[in-house]
């Protein structure tokens, strides 16, 4: 039974020391919102790593195995699975385009700039229309355009964003006479952007299937040797046993993340990020 306590302890311990290192230090603006949120897939997936570990650790007695289990059934469904993280970046970007061009249509209407915000508020694509909402009811409450502009800016995290955002600015600082045209162009650079997105994600989706591929094999094989060849792996049951397995482990670990970073559509920077407050 310690070996297994053990593997759990270890497997919730390093889960926690992941945790902190997420978090923010204290006194600091976050440039964004908070990019995770603990929902119901989250618990499923840890309650499942939990049992993952639990039975790795009593088929094998081995507390290393029991780690490793649980990292893999919390960590592998997120980097193997589909990439919904650029499923949301693109509908992001397309709503963008969409309210673009919303406002550009309002406003050659001869509205104004904060009428055309609220108008298109109610009708604005999915993705953002709760941030363009926060927007339209700031400005109905008195809240300066500009100002309420940057905080949705902040809110959206997006260098798509950014670039409607800082003409909006524009325009209500300096009353621009051309922002029309300035919608238009950026909706169409929005819509382009998605284009270039969607063709470098069906590229590099040749990544994700490689890595499917690696670590289908190595699970089918480990699986295979414990089931089937016990005695093959006999050597790890010691202390030393252990310690190269926990290295082995953390090789895979690394080679995994890798081909997670590499099969990822790294963001373009930000125009527009939020100021850092010093405490």
């Amino acid at each position: 039974m310690g070996p297994i306590l053990l593997g759990l302890a270890c497997a919730a311990g390093l889960m926690m020391i992941i945790d902190g290192l997420r978090r923010r230090p204290a006194g600091s603006t976050p440039s964004r919102p908070a990019r995770r949120v603990w929902t119901s897939a989250d618990r499923t997936r840890a309650v499942a790593a939990v049992v993952g570990g639990f039975a790795a650790a009593v088929l094998t007695r081995w507390p290393v195995a029991a780690l490793l289990t649980a990292v893999a059934v919390w960590t592998l469904p997120r980097v193997l699975g589909p990439d919904r993280e650029h499923h949301r970046s693109l509908a992001r970007i397309e709503a963008v385009a969409t309210w673009a061009e919303l406002l550009r249509d309002t406003l050659s209407s001869a509205a104004g700039l904060e009428q055309a915000i609220t108008v298109t508020a109610p009708v604005t694509p999915a993705p953002i229309r709760a941030q363009v909402q926060r927007l339209a009811d700031a400005v109905r409450t008195g809240v300066r355009l500009p100002e309420a502009l940057r905080v949705l800016a902040d809110e959206l995290a997006d260098p798509t964003a950014d670039l409607v955002v800082r003409a909006l600015q524009q325009a209500a600082g300096y009353h621009g006479g051309q922002l029309t045209e300035s919608l238009t162009s950026l909706a169409a650079t929005a819509r382009e952007q998605a284009q270039i997105r969607m063709r470098v994600a069906t590229t590099r989706a040749t990544t994700r299937t490689a890595a499917r591929v690696i670590t289908g094999t190595c699970v089918v094989m480990v699986a295979g040797l414990i089931l089937l060849n016990r005695g093959f792996l006999a050597p790890y049951s010691t202390l030393t046993g252990q310690l190269v397995l926990l290295a082995v482990g953390g090789v895979f670990v690394g080679g995994f993340w890798w081909l997670a970073r590499a099969s990822r559509i790294p963001q373009p920077p930000r125009i527009l990020s939020a100021p850092r407050t010093s405490s």
